[in-house]
C-alpha cells in the first residue's frame, strides 16, 4: 500500500515557510505531516520541489521520491495526497480512513477529495508509477487536471494556503496533538497535567498551569528555574527553557531550540533561538534563526481590529485579532529590533531596529537607518558553516545549494523593492 504526497503550484503561497523546506515538513501543534503518515503502515512516495530534493532524500530517507528506483510494487499510488495538509490529528484520523480496506471486502471508493476549491487528495486514481515519472516534465497539475472528472467525495481535509493559517492550525489542533503523543505510553507524569521524557529536566520553582492543556517535555530537554508554563506547551528534544522565562499557550517548540523571555501561541522550528529576554507571540519562526535580546513583536493592532497581512499576491484578511510575524530560515534580529503586528520576513534576512514592513529574502534591513541592502548567498553560506559547527552539525553541499537556490528563487522578492536596495 502506497501514498504519494504531492506539492502542487500553491505551495508558494506558503513562502517564507515553504522556501526551506517541503510543505510537508511544516510543524503545527508539534507534529508535521510526515511524523504522521510515518505512523501508518504505509509506503511514502514524494513529488516535491526539485531544489529540495536532494536535501529531504539525506534528512528523511524513509521518504522516497519520484526519481528513485525501487517504488514500491503496486501498479501505482493508492492515495494521492497534498502536501499541504495540516498536520492534525483530524486529518490523520480521515487519511487513515481513506487507506483502509472497506470491511466488506470490496475494492472500496475512487474519488476526489476537494478542500474548498482545491485538491486535497485522490483515492485510487488510475496514475502508474511510470505515468507518474513521465509528467514531471509537464508538473503535477496536469495529473490533477484528468482526475477533476472523477467522482467527489465528501471527506473532510484541511489544507493551509496561507502562512498566517499555519499559526492559526497551531493554535486549534495543538490540545488534540498533545493528546495523540501521550497516548503513545513514551513519556510519564511528573505532576498533575507535566508529562516528560527519558532525560527531560525541570528546575527548581517552576511554575506550570495546565488548566487549557498538558505540557510535554521531550528527551533531554530542560526547564530552568523560576519559569511559568502554561499548557498547552510541547517543548521538543534538546531543547532549553532559560531561568526566568514565561511559555504559554499553545506553544510548539522544536528540537534543539533555545528560549527564554516570554513567548506565546508560537511555532519555533529547530535550531532556532531565542534566548534573551523579548517578546514573542502568535508567530511562526523557522529554523537557524536568531533573535537579539530584546526583540519583540506586536500581535495585536492599536485598534484591536482583525489582522490583514500583506502578500506577495495581495492583502488577505485573516479574521484574527491576534497575530505577530512569519519569519523564514536563517533570518536573525539585532538587539532591541521590533517587529510589527503581522509582518512577513523572509530567508536569510537581518534586522535592526524596527520592521515596519514586510522583509524580503537575503536582505540588510535597516530602514531606520535609511538602509536596504542585498546579501549575497556567499555571505549566509559562512555564517551557516558557523552556526552549524556551534550546534555539531555537519555543512552538507546540499545544505549550501539551498542557500543558492533560495537566493534566485526569492529574487522578485528583492526586486519589488527596486531603488530602496542599493545592489
Amino acid at each position: 500500500m502506497s501514498l504519494l504526497i504531492f506539492e502542487d503550484a500553491l505551495v508558494s503561497q506558503l513562502t517564507p515557510i515553504t522556501s526551506a523546506r517541503a510543505a510537508c515538513c511544516i510543524t503545527v501543534g508539534s507534529y508535521r505531516l510526515i511524523d504522521l503518515l510515518l505512523e501508518l503502515d504505509v509506503d511514502l512516495v514524494a513529488w516535491l520541489r526539485p531544489y529540495l530534493r536532494d536535501l529531504v532524500a539525506l534528512d528523511l530517507p524513509e521518504l522516497k521520491q519520484i526519481t528513485d528506483e525501487g517504488l514500491p510494487a503496486e501498479r501505482g499510488p493508492l492515495l494521492v495526497l497534498n502536501a499541504r495538509t495540516t498536520p492534525s490529528i483530524e486529518n490523520w484520523r480521515t487519511i487513515k480512513g481513506l487507506l483502509a480496506a472497506p470491511s466488506d471486502g470490496s475494492k472500496g471508493p475512487t474519488g476526489i477529495v476537494w478542500s474548498g476549491d482545491q485538491v486535497a487528495a485522490i483515492v485510487r486514481p488510475t496514475w502508474t508509477w511510470e505515468a507518474i515519472r513521465s509528467a514531471m516534465d509537464t508538473g503535477i497539475e496536469s495529473l490533477l487536471l484528468s482526475a477533476q472528472a472523477l467522482p467527489r467525495l465528501d471527506v473532510p481535509l484541511e489544507l493551509m494556503s496561507y502562512p498566517h493559517e499555519v499559526i492559526a492550525a497551531n493554535m486549534r489542533t495543538i490540545g488534540n496533538s498533545l493528546e495523540h503523543r501521550l497516548a503513545s505510553g513514551e513519556y510519564r507524569q511528573l505532576q498533575d497535567g507535566v508529562f516528560v521524557a527519558e532525560g527531560a529536566k525541570l528546575g527548581q520553582f517552576v511554575l506550570t498551569e495546565t488548566d487549557s492543556g498538558p505540557i510535554i517535555i521531550d528527551q533531554h530537554a530542560s526547564v530552568g528555574p523560576y519559569t511559568l508554563l502554561r499548557g498547552p506547551i510541547y517543548i521538543g528534544p534538546r531543547t532549553r527553557i532559560l531561568e526566568h522565562a514565561a511559555i504559554k499557550d499553545a506553544v510548539s517548540l522544536g528540537h534543539t531550540t533555545k528560549i527564554g523571555g516570554e513567548v506565546e501561541a508560537s511555532v519555533v522550528e529547530p535550531f532556532s533561538n531565542k534566548q534573551h529576554h523579548g517578546f514573542l507571540g502568535h508567530s511562526y519562526l523557522g529554523s537557524w534563526i536568531n533573535l537579539g535580546a530584546g526583540t519583540c513583536n506586536s500581535d495585536l493592532k492599536n485598534t484591536y481590529g482583525t489582522v490583514n497581512m500583506e502578500y506577495p499576491f495581495g492583502k488577505s484578511a485573516t479574521g484574527m485579532q491576534f497575530l505577530g510575524c512569519v519569519m523564514g530560515d536563517y533570518s536573525k534580529t539585532a538587539i532591541n529590533t521590533g517587529i510589527f503586528t503581522g509582518k512577513v520576513i523572509g530567508v536569510c534576512s537581518m534586522m535592526y531596529g524596527f520592521v515596519t514592513s514586510n522583509v524580503p529574502s537575503f536582505v540588510n534591513y535597516a530602514r531606520l537607518f535609511g538602509q536596504m541592502t542585498t546579501l549575497p548567498p556567499e555571505v549566509m553560506i559562512a555564517t551557516q558553516q558557523r552556526m552549524f559547527s556551534r550546534r555539531k552539525v555537519e555543512q552538507r553541499p546540499c545544505d549550501m545549494q539551498l542557500l543558492h537556490d533560495m537566493y534566485r528563487s526569492t529574487q522578485n522578492e528583492r526586486d519589488r523593492f527596486g531603488d530602496a536596495l542599493a545592489f
